[in-house]
């Protein structure tokens, strides 16, 4: 049974190098322990996912033009995250607002090939699946 996860939420990028965080936009009365509670549809790039620092990854064109400029020595750059679908998979039991709740076990795909990860939910107890 994963956790609920709500706005606030530490994330993991597997390319990025620092930790980002999860803001939760879409449900204002949705709360566990007065946060607000997320869906699988808060993944848009910079406003449910803030940047992770540094992207290490070659198949992001900014790190690919880094790396060309320093005469081909791996060059990390800023990091744009570059979500373009929800996570997956959510809770089976919890939805809100005909979507299902985010819960610690998702995961979602930046188009540059890291995996997003949820490292700490932000709250603790709220059961979601």
């Amino acid at each position: 049974m994963g956790k609920l996860v709500v706005s606030g939420a530490s994330l993991s990028c597997s390319q990025g190098l620092s930790p980002g965080s999860l803001i939760t936009t879409g449900q204002a009365s949705s709360k566990a322990r007065d946060k607000l509670v997320a869906t699988i549809m808060d993944f848009a790039p910079l406003t449910n996912i803030t940047s992770f620092g540094m992207c290490n990854t070659q198949s992001n064109p900014a790190v690919a033009a880094a790396t060309t400029a320093a005469n081909g020595a791996h060059t990390p750059a800023p990091c744009i995250p570059a979500v373009a679908s929800p996570w997956t998979s959510g809770s089976s039991r919890v939805s809100l607002n005909g979507m299902p709740a985010l819960t610690d076990d998702s995961t979602c795909q930046c188009s540059y090939g890291g995996q997003v990860s949820i490292d700490d939910p932000g709250q603790t107890g709220a059961e979601g699946d």
